[in-house]
């Protein structure tokens, strides 16, 4: 070999492999969610945040892995919500007239109000619809803005007599005055029409009939619940939480 190829031969051993593009960590990213991978779609997700910090597309789904994984997960659920709000904030601020964007930012801020005393809960309580609203804006269709509407309605209806109240009249809430068991209702009808194969639709929907006291829908939809083939990571305890709920129906 003479000089000339051993040098070009050692010019290429020694280039870096080429780096995978943020839309080519998406789609691996995609890959393992659809496998129930949180963890590893997660990864993926923050790889193409990595690569192009501004990528709508990578951090609303990086905020969506970071919700799902803290749901169930005590000892870092409000670490993950918070890795969650922030990536979802930033993809708003990326993408304003993303449907995914603002649907994110609904669910994030939604699960971490959860966690708040009631003062912070009804002040993200108007956060959480309105970003969902926004989300509807830009795609009437988006299921899972439909299905946080709807839980946003029935949330509201669950408060007591007195803490509704005072969410209203001392709080500042008067956005409450507008929930209502009817829209719960169909808000969630639509999502569960439009993603059959979601458990949690169904789920919070059976939730809905249950305290409508509509026991028989209650009963067809929690049946329905489990009888839906996980598909997503937290599904499986979607479908145990559907199987006490029916046993706990009277």
């Amino acid at each position: 070999m003479n000089m000339r190829a051993v040098f070009l031969a050692a010019t290429i051993l020694a280039a870096p492999v080429s780096a995978q593009t943020a839309a080519e960590h998406i789609v691996m990213g995609d890959r393992d969610r659809a496998a129930m991978n949180a963890a590893g779609a997660l990864g993926h997700y923050q790889a193409a945040i990595q690569v192009d910090a501004n990528n709508a597309e990578a951090l609303w789904r990086a905020a969506r892995e970071a919700i799902d994984l803290g749901e169930f997960d005590d000892a870092r659920r409000d670490s993950l919500y918070q890795l969650g709000e922030q990536y979802a904030r930033r993809a708003v601020q990326a993408n304003g007239s993303s449907s995914m964007s603002h649907f994110a930012l609904a669910k994030a801020v939604g699960r971490r109000a959860l966690s708040m005393g009631a003062r912070d809960r009804v002040k993200f309580a108007g956060e959480v619809r309105k970003e969902a609203l926004e989300a509807l804006k830009h795609d009437s269709t988006n299921a899972g803005a439909l299905h946080i509407m709807g839980r946003w309605h029935a949330n509201v209806m669950r408060l007591s007599g007195v803490s509704r109240f005072i969410a209203k009249n001392i709080l500042g809430g008067k956005i409450f005055n507008e929930a209502n068991w009817k829209d719960a209702a169909a808000y969630l009808e639509r999502a569960a029409a439009l993603e059959p194969d979601r458990v949690v639709h169904k789920l919070e929907l059976a939730s809905v009939y249950a305290d409508t006291r509509n026991k028989d829908k209650a009963r067809e939809m929690y049946q329905a619940a489990i009888a839906t083939k996980p598909v997503e990571y937290n599904d499986a305890r979607y479908v145990e939480q559907a199987r006490a709920a029916l046993a706990a129906l009277k």
